[in-house]
């Protein structure tokens, strides 16, 4: 996990934040600057590149606009806690600046010590997304005809957890290690009934000890809940992302709802993930970010009693961060109210 978290950090912030430092950047043209914007902001752990981005920027998503390298910085495309950014204007133009924050060598007696290194600013929560993706899948349930699937556990038991030996049968593949999936929700377009895929829940990880015709012995090697009889085995996915994306706007209308809350939430906010009714048949790519309006609400005409929905209005930003061929899994990176499953998805505005 760290070394995928590392390596998207450092990957995707190249092509998110090239830094520029004491000859300073103007702002692209294109982004606008906040009526609020501070002139100095510290970066702190914690801070995300959006969340940076959105103190200075009415579209945080147009962070690559803005940055460019300047090779007077070591690492120009890194910000770490301790980073002072500020804005300043030359020749009426708004432009950013970055001081480095301290860090080097700390000396304690009685021997000499360094810091551990520190931590560049994520573009994003990655560690969320890395977390959900280890658990969440989209498959065509083809793929489950011919999967192993959990048909006994030690001793007959019908719970099995780490450390425990279980028993499946199927068709195996030259594979030792699973993972174990339970079928979840059914995904399906709200406008046309289409079937956009099957979703699949991981509940552990397992070894393939050896087998004996189309019976496998494993052995559990972690499990976040009870495995049962019935649950199937998939090869592992990982849960990697793609390391390479940016923010930006849809090239095109692709139009599209939120399509379901993988985690069951009624009221979606901030950091929530969701899953979109678009994926790479609509051309939907990483870093996509869409605008989400609000469904209106439905009320009785008090004059004629008839049903009428209200308009409809601008309820957040989503950035979507992995994609199958009819779906979508996206990040909601900004929420004033809660948003709900079918609130539609628009290009987005600051």
């Amino acid at each position: 996990m760290k070394r995928l978290v590392g390596n998207a950090v450092f990957t995707a912030l190249l092509g998110m934040a090239t830094l520029g430092a004491s000859a300073g950047m103007s702002l692209a043209q294109a982004a606008t600057v906040r009526d609020d914007v501070p002139s100095t902001y510290v970066v702190v752990r914690g801070d995300t590149l959006w969340d940076i981005s959105g103190r200075f920027l009415r579209e945080p998503w147009l962070w690559p606009e803005v940055w460019r390298a300047n090779p007077q910085i070591k690492n120009p495309h890194l910000i770490y806690p301790g980073d002072r950014i500020s804005l300043y204007y030359e020749n009426g133009e708004p432009r950013l600046r970055l001081e480095r924050g301290q860090g080097g060598v700390v000396k304690l007696s009685p021997q000499i010590r360094k810091i551990p290194k520190r931590e560049a600013v994520q573009p994003i929560p990655l560690e969320k997304i890395s977390a959900f993706l280890k658990e969440h899948r989209v498959i065509d349930p083809a793929l489950l005809a011919d999967a192993p699937y959990i048909v006994a556990g030690d001793d007959t038991r019908l719970i099995s957890g780490a450390g425990d030996t279980i028993y499946a049968r199927g068709n195996w593949s030259s594979n030792d290690t699973y993972s174990v999936y339970r079928k979840g929700q059914r995904y399906l377009d709200p406008d046309t009934q289409e079937f956009l895929g099957l979703e699949m829940i991981s509940i552990g990880d397992i070894k393939l000890e050896r087998r004996e015709g189309d019976i496998g012995v494993l052995r559990v090697l972690s499990a976040n809940r009870e495995i049962l009889n019935g649950d199937l085995l998939l090869p592992a996915d990982g849960g990697a992302i793609t390391t390479s994306f940016q923010p930006q706007p849809p090239e095109e209308d692709v139009g599209g709802v939120i399509l379901a809350a993988p985690d069951g939430l009624r009221n979606i906010g901030r950091n929530d993930i969701v899953a979109l009714n678009r994926g790479s048949r609509e051309g939907i790519q990483p870093g996509y970010v869409f605008g989400i309006e609000r469904r209106g609400e439905t009320i009785t005409d008090p004059v004629t009693g008839e049903p009428i929905t209200l308009p409809g209005e601008e309820g957040g930003l989503v950035m979507v961060f992995r994609i199958y061929d009819k779906v979508s899994y996206a990040l909601v990176m900004q929420a004033g109210r809660p948003l709900s499953v079918g609130d539609k998805l628009l290009e987005p505005h600051g």
